[in-house]
C-alpha cells in the first residue's frame, strides 16, 4: 500500500468515528429519565419476563429428571 490509500483509510477511519460520536451525542440529547410510573413499569415486566424463563427451567428440569 502507498502512503496516500494509507492516509485516506485513516481519514475514513476518523470520518466513521466522528459520526459515530455525533449520533451518540444526538441519542443522549433526545433521551429524558423516565417517570416513576414508566420505572416501575419496566420493573414489573422484566421480572415478570425472568420468573417465567425461570419456571420454564424448572419446568424442563422438572420433566427430565422424571423421564431421562
Amino acid at each position: 500500500m502507498d502512503e496516500y490509500a494509507t492516509s485516506e483509510m485513516g481519514q475514513s477511519r476518523l470520518d466513521r468515528l466522528k459520526h459515530f460520536y455525533t449520533q451518540c451525542v444526538r441519542v443522549i440529547k433526545v433521551t429524558k429519565k423516565p417517570t416513576m410510573l414508566e420505572f416501575k413499569t419496566v420493573v414489573k415486566v422484566s421480572a415478570l419476563g425472568i420468573a417465567l424463563i425461570g419456571i420454564i427451567g424448572f419446568i424442563v428440569q422438572i420433566i427430565k429428571e422424571i423421564f431421562l
